[in-house]
């Protein structure tokens, strides 16, 4: 591994939400990151330097660095990751990347969220800090996944509750079981027949609202049209909108 471009980080715990999710937290030095930026991990498999990008699930100033991760089928890194123990070492880049984050985004009143899986860690990494509580009157986090199991995070999302409970709004959704917690189905539809802003309580308006997608292509696709036709346009640097996204594979 490129010494220059690599630190060697040290494994201090690895959460097993399910059969499938996890998340890894590393003890490594590296370059200083903006919340909703992403970092590349590493591990050297049978010769071969293996590496893949992550978001950061940590604060900037939190001591070790978080990565929440799905096992892919087939996946050579993420199955590898998901074995870690505490001890065991990861490659971790040097330097953040991505554009994924706040200081990106337009000023607006509401701020909504919309994730689908692990792309909930950014948002996550972003509500830690104190800028989107400052700016922002309302904030709706949404987070879609296929089995209530798989809604993880819950100790730290009851924490952004606690910070203040008027602001923050939590929405899950399950697609593939009932659930008496979360909607049904997936975000774009949610959006197009009201749901969604119905059971948020808050609008989502093109004069008022900034909207960050991340995660499923299809998800951040179609969600971004809906919101195209509701008068809404992307989040450009040369010509700011509402619509800030990241694709999440």
């Amino acid at each position: 591994m490129n010494k220059k471009k690599f630190v060697q980080g040290v494994v201090a715990e690895n959460k097993h939400w399910t059969d499938r999710l996890y998340s890894l937290k590393i003890d490594a030095v590296i370059n200083p990151f903006q919340p909703g930026q992403f970092g590349r991990l590493g591990l050297d498999i049978d010769g071969e330097e293996v590496v893949r990008p992550y978001s950061f699930v940590n604060a900037p100033d939190d001591p070790y660095l978080e990565f929440y991760s799905i096992v892919v089928p087939g996946g050579l890194l993420s199955q590898r990751l998901q074995t870690l123990d505490s001890g065991d070492s990861a490659w971790v880049a040097i330097s953040p990347a991505g554009f994924f984050t706040l200081n990106e985004v337009p000023e607006g009143r509401e701020l909504w969220m919309l994730s689908t899986g692990t792309a909930i860690g950014p948002f996550l990494s972003i509500l830690k800090t104190d800028s989107p509580w400052q700016r922002f009157k309302k904030i709706v986090l949404v987070h879609a996944v296929r089995t209530a199991e798989e809604l993880t995070y819950q100790d730290t999302i009851q924490k952004f509750i606690a910070r203040d409970a008027d602001k923050f709004i939590m929405i899950p959704f399950v697609s593939r079981e009932p659930s008496d917690i979360a909607l049904p189905g997936r975000i774009p539809t949610a959006i197009e027949n009201g749901e969604l802003e119905k059971r948020a309580k808050v609008p989502l308006a093109n004069k008022s609202s900034q909207v960050m997608i991340c995660g499923n292509p299809n998800m951040v696709r179609d969600t971004t049209e809906i919101l195209k036709a509701r008068g809404m346009k992307k989040n450009r640097r040369r010509e700011p909108g509402n619509i800030t996204t990241e694709n999440y594979w």
